[in-house]
């Protein structure tokens, strides 16, 4: 129902669409520039939805990125693709949501979608996202408490990411060598 990638290409969406993909979800922020105009111009003329869903990849999601990706979720055509710039940071967390909010998984089963064998570095800035996660398990999912709710009543985005803290040599090779978003 949902595959994740990097940002495609033209030829990666035509092939998305041979294997019947109906939505496209983009979790980068839309722009004139760069990439968005070439892929909403692909998807057009392949007949795909593009939404966008834009998350960050150093900062955990908002009440509203939340609600925004429940509603994605509740309202678009399936399959569908989800992609970030290198489908490690957003990728992983969009498919966390998913996980969570389309599939009610566990929070074990979101936090699998931030792994390193997608490129996903905890040790750095990315791994506020783990913290996200981790935080939802202890608060909410140890409480009885979906993750909708939990959202709602009990998260503190502000004392989580005042919270956080990197390490030095995780933001310099996720930053600096790998050049991430």
């Amino acid at each position: 129902e949902l595959w994740r990638s990097s940002q495609p290409i033209p030829s990666d969406i035509r092939w998305a669409r041979r294997k019947g993909v109906r939505t496209i979800i983009s979790l980068r922020h839309s722009s004139n520039f760069g990439a968005w105009p070439l892929m909403r111009e692909t998807c057009e003329s392949k007949g795909l939805n593009l939404v966008n869903m834009p998350l960050f990849s150093r900062e955990p999601p908002s009440h509203e990125a939340v609600r925004h990706a429940k509603a994605v979720f509740e309202s678009i055509e399936y399959p569908a693709l989800l992609h970030c710039k290198s489908g490690a940071d957003r990728a992983g967390m969009g498919a966390a949501l998913y996980v969570l909010l389309r599939q009610n998984g566990t929070a074990d089963e979101a936090i699998r979608q931030l792994h390193w064998r997608f490129g996903h570095m905890k040790f750095s800035k990315t791994g506020v996202l783990d913290s996200f996660l981790q935080l939802y398990k202890r608060q909410g999912e140890a409480n009885g408490i979906s993750f909708i709710d939990w959202i709602e009543t009990g998260y503190d985005r502000a004392a989580l990411m005042n919270g956080f803290k990197s390490g030095y040599w995780g933001d310099l090779l996720v930053d600096r060598l790998l050049r991430r978003e």
